[in-house]
């Protein structure tokens, strides 16, 4: 029997690649969002697009929770590759999410989240497997699917998978000192992005395993905006919709 399932999207382009594996979509309105109610893979789905920044997807969770009652929500989106050898075209899976623009000091520690004293909220551990595996599957096959401009505009010839600690915050990354500053602050980081932490953050509230996966599209620096509707159009979307459905096939 298959699962109440919500996919929460960060970017126009990865929603509709979701919505087009959807054939029997209802669309409501609630929040002032779209919400798409479906099937995929054996599974109820509810697609939604996150909005941008942290209280914009805190809402879209909330709303998500209070309507849909899902038993399990992925999130899926772009994100500024942070660590060393995390590149454009790799993929993370994150397995812990802070808010890096958090600071309550000194009545709390930094990154502390007032109230519940921690800093990071774990990603489910079964299924962050999930989305591993069919991250693994997505890396191999997509450069298979792209032409040789494409492969080398982007350098995709071997992307990478990797598991790590995403860091979230309300302002888009794009110069190589805040890229620096962030990765001396916060040295097992492998990713930077708007949203993450702040659905984990309502999934905990909930009592909700969440998971997130995201595609760098850039490496939070200076050059953090060439190109970004290109990755896009021709590489982000078809990794989630790959990765979504390899997903709920396993789950």
């Amino acid at each position: 029997m298959g699962q109440r399932i919500a996919v929460i999207s960060a970017v126009h382009e990865e929603l509709a690649e979701i919505l087009a594996l959807m054939p029997d979509e209802q669309r409501t309105v609630a929040a002032g969002r779209e919400f798409w109610r479906g099937h995929l893979q054996g599974h109820e789905v509810l697609a939604v697009l996150s909005g941008i920044g942290k209280v914009a997807a805190a809402t879209t969770a909330t709303a998500v929770m209070e309507r849909f009652q899902p038993q399990q929500v992925l999130f899926t989106g772009v994100a500024g590759g942070l660590a060393s050898g995390v590149e454009v075209g790799d993929i993370v899976v994150g397995t812990a999410f802070l808010q890096h623009d958090l600071d309550a000091s000194p009545l709390f520690p930094r990154w502390e989240v007032p109230g519940r004293g921690v800093s990071r909220f774990p990603a489910d551990l079964a299924l962050t497997q999930v989305l591993h595996e069919a991250a693994r599957d997505a890396v191999t096959w997509l450069p298979k699917l792209l032409d040789a401009d494409t492969l080398r505009l982007f350098g995709l010839h071997a992307p990478s998978v990797h598991r790590g600690e995403i860091a979230t915050g309300d302002r888009f990354v794009a110069t190589a000192a805040e890229s620096a500053a962030l990765r001396a602050a916060l040295p097992e980081a492998l990713a930077v992005e708007m949203e993450c932490a702040a659905v984990a953050q309502v999934c905990a509230d909930y009592g909700v395993p969440f998971a997130a996966v995201r595609t760098i599209s850039d490496r939070a620096d200076d050059a953090a905006h060439v190109d970004f509707s290109r990755f896009l159009q021709q590489v982000a979307r078809h990794y989630s919709g790959r990765i979504v459905r390899k997903a709920l096939n396993l789950l």
